[in-house]
């Protein structure tokens, strides 16, 4: 990685992360990116807890990623603290991208059950990706807490998450299939169902658990 000085063409593209058009804030940050600095980190990281726009984000994490691990990831550890749902959200996104296990300590408890849902969701990404071998299960167990919170976008991507770790999450499952929740209950049986055949829609297992839930049972007749 070529690490350059911060010359004027630099100052200029931290300076436009700040326009008011987002094609300008897009092609920064790709400039940023394209020419790594130490120094560029702080703005990008800032800009990150406020940018509007999803592509301009997802440039602003791709711009981080070409930075120093030993430079972003201190920075980012201290993001995922912040009050600002955006910067949490953002950093554990990036850190997902990134993929250094030291980051895996970060994913706390707190994040994974976070009250807002693209921050959760987030951490469900990221500690997928960082888990320890080993840790999985407990992992796992964790995530099933969230079990049949928020609306459809939020629940597929946790089962997404829970899918990912493999057969370890069975157990996990199984317990919630018998939760007295009837979301709860519904969100586990569609999971079940994406983790025995990975190719089914999230919608079609949805409604298949619905009814399995709305006759009273709990799927484990089939297991």
């Amino acid at each position: 990685m070529t690490i350059t000085r911060q010359g004027p063409e630099a100052v200029r593209a931290l300076q436009e992360l700040e326009d008011g058009r987002s094609s300008v804030r897009l092609r920064s940050a790709l400039a940023v990116g394209t020419t790594p600095d130490p120094r560029f980190v702080d703005k990008l990281i800032e800009r990150c807890a406020t940018e509007p726009e999803f592509f301009v984000r997802d440039m602003l994490t791709w711009a981080l990623t070409r930075h120093p691990v030993s430079v972003t990831l201190p920075a980012l550890l201290r993001e995922v603290r912040s009050e600002r749902a955006q910067a949490r959200s953002q950093a554990l996104h990036t850190l997902s991208k990134i993929g250094d296990p030291q980051a895996w300590p970060a994913i706390t408890r707190a994040l994974l059950s976070d009250a807002d849902d693209e921050v959760a969701r987030s951490a469900w990404r990221a500690a997928v990706v960082l888990v320890p071998e080993g840790e999985e299960a407990a992992l796992a167990a964790v995530l099933a807490t969230q079990l049949g919170r928020g609306e459809r976008d939020t629940q597929l991507s946790l089962s997404r998450a829970l899918v990912a770790l493999g057969e370890v999450i069975v157990p996990a499952l199984r317990s919630a299939t018998t939760a007295p929740d009837p979301r709860r209950r519904t969100h586990a049986l569609a999971t079940q169902r994406l983790l025995r055949d990975p190719d089914a829609r999230f919608e079609s297992a949805i409604e298949e658990a619905k009814r399995t839930v709305a006759l009273g049972g709990s799927g484990r007749e089939g297991q």
